[in-house]
């Protein structure tokens, strides 16, 4: 999968096909400030045009950074594939962090970033 250079790829974890969702406006706001978007999502093909992958090991590819948007017990797998993938930036957004996922990513060598990844780019969470 080749990319232009300097563009970044992020992954939204728990992206949803339904635009009042986190997930959903992460994807159009990440597209709107010029990244490459995966969207992670189980049940459905394809969000905002994007196909979309279960899981970020099925994504061919390198992947700069994921934000996601999951609950906390879901977190603690997705952060075993994370780092099986190699990732580095790891962004766990409000609703998504609990001491336990916490300490599983710092024990995997993560150094999750605990914020909403929406307001660190400056996309507005209202609209499209």
């Amino acid at each position: 999968m080749d990319e232009p250079k300097g563009m970044k790829t992020v992954a939204v974890v728990g992206a949803s096909s339904r635009s009042h969702k986190f997930g959903n406006q992460a994807v159009r706001g990440f597209l709107r400030q010029g990244y490459r978007v995966v969207p992670i999502n189980r049940r459905d093909a394809e969000i905002e045009g994007l196909k979309t992958y279960r899981s970020v090991l099925d994504v061919p590819g390198k992947i700069d950074m994921v934000t996601i948007y999951v609950p906390p017990d879901k977190v603690l797998g997705v952060l075993v594939e994370v780092a099986a993938k190699g990732i580095v930036e790891v962004w766990l957004n409000p609703g998504t962090e609990s001491p336990e996922v916490l300490q599983r990513a710092r024990e995997l060598g993560l150094e999750p970033i605990v914020a909403c990844s929406l307001m660190a780019l400056g996309a507005t969470l209202r609209g499209s």
